[in-house]
């Protein structure tokens, strides 16, 4: 009797140790087919093991010739090479970036960032003013009245003025032109005057015309905030400039220059007024040049130059000198 219990106890132990087993069950195969692909699973093969030990790469390295060599360097140093630097480009014109310094040094150095038209392009003849760099002298220059020169740089973009690493004036070019908002700061800092152009012309400009459809300018009288601010021009019924010069603070100031009806873009006179509108305001200005119709100079103040009683021909009367207030003020400033 205890020989036979003993034998179903053994019996059962087998049992249990068989329902503990793990076994891979597969639903699209057979048993014996995933037996055989368990088999053949192995982490190890002859191919993948170097001198009998597991390898991680199969990779061999092979000799490489001089041109093989030299070609993959240059593929790693095209890959390290940083991407070129995109076009510098404004209201749709190729541009390049300038510097021009003036004054005289350390502190007292002005330095000028601008850019200009790679391409050039003939400003606007109507304008009061084009503006254009020149590379021989390294100098911005403002031309009043005739056709630039092709090997002019003519200013396009944003325009920065500085001094002692402290912003003087911040402005727009636009194809020779002022466009936009430009501002003047002293050398504190303190914000002195701020003036909108659009494509040369003030924004708040009393602008007239000798005709109904608005396309021959008679004249452009600069106004800011009610006072008289920037370039003057005005025009003959031709199409002529007959007066360029600049207001500051309501008064002329600079070189007013005068022009022959006959000639175009001739200079006739040159009157030299106060160089800041914050100067006692001059009444009668002083005469720098005069010149012939045929733009011979009879007179000229710095060089002490005086022909004026040779047999070339000089004109008879003198300049007509402009008035110094606008003929007409603009609404804003009749309102006041």
């Amino acid at each position: 009797m205890p020989t036979f219990r003993w034998g179903a106890q053994l019996l059962v132990l087998l049992a249990l140790a068989g329902a503990c087993t793990r076994k891979t069950v597969s639903f699209n195969s057979r048993p014996d087919q995933a037996q055989a692909i368990a088999a053949a699973d192995t982490l190890t093969h002859t191919a993948d093991s170097l001198r009998g030990r597991p390898s991680l790469s199969t990779a061999r390295r092979v000799a490489m010739g001089k041109a093989e060599v030299r070609a993959a360097k240059e593929k790693e140093k095209e890959a390290q090479r940083k991407p070129s630097k995109r076009k510098k480009i404004f209201l749709g014109e190729r541009i390049k970036r300038g510097f021009a310094k003036s004054g005289g040094k350390g502190r007292n150095q002005a330095i000028e960032v601008f850019y200009y038209l790679k391409y050039f392009q003939q400003p606007n003849l109507q304008a009061p003013a084009r503006y254009y760099y020149d590379p021989k002298k390294h100098k911005i220059f403002k031309a009043a009245a005739g056709e630039l020169d092709p090997s002019a740089k003519i200013l396009h973009g944003p325009y920065k003025k500085l001094q002692n690493n402290k912003v003087l004036e911040t402005g727009f070019y636009a194809l020779g032109v002022k466009h936009l908002r430009w501002e003047r700061y002293d050398r504190n800092g303190t914000l002195l005057s701020k003036t909108h152009y659009e494509m040369g012309f003030p924004r708040d400009a009393n602008i007239t015309y000798f005709d109904a459809g608005r396309t021959q300018l008679k004249e452009v009288v600069p106004y800011v905030n009610g006072k008289l601010e920037g370039d003057y021009a005005s025009y003959t019924a031709t199409g002529q400039r007959e007066w360029t010069g600049q207001f500051e603070n309501g008064r002329r100031v600079g070189v007013w220059t005068n022009f022959w009806a006959v000639k175009k873009n001739f200079r006739h006179y040159e009157y030299q007024y106060p160089e800041s509108g914050y100067d006692p305001e001059v009444e009668v200005p002083e005469l720098l040049k005069e010149f012939t119709r045929n733009g011979v100079e009879v007179y000229d103040k710095e060089k002490n130059i005086d022909k004026r009683g040779e047999p070339e021909p000089s004109p008879t009367a003198p300049g007509r000198v402009p008035p110094a207030r606008g003929h007409v003020l603009p609404k804003r400033a009749q309102a006041r």
